[in-house]
């Protein structure tokens, strides 16, 4: 099943905005400006990116793991949980 087109386009821009604000802050540090400013836009960035992984993890679990349980293919229902964990995993690293 795949993403909707709409959200998909949506988190596009929401990446390439992110990608803004990166390029803004080496333009920061480039300009050698005050680190608290650029410690703020950092910390902005970041959490734009929890978002984005929030959104495409919302859509991983509508789109891909449902087809997969729908389909009743164990296996494949498997593999999508399995991925689900190791992401976790690694997140807590």
């Amino acid at each position: 099943m795949p993403c909707d087109p709409e959200r998909r386009d949506a988190t596009v821009r929401r990446l390439n905005r992110i990608a803004g604000q990166v390029q803004g802050i080496a333009r920061m540090v480039a300009e050698d400006r005050y680190c608290m400013d650029i410690l703020a836009q950092v910390q902005a960035v970041r959490a734009a990116l929890a978002r984005a992984e929030g959104e495409i993890l919302r859509d991983h679990a509508a789109h891909c793991v449902t087809e997969a349980v729908a389909a009743g293919d164990a296996p494949a229902t498997k593999r999508k949980l399995d991925e689900l964990i190791d992401l976790f995993d690694r997140s807590r690293r």
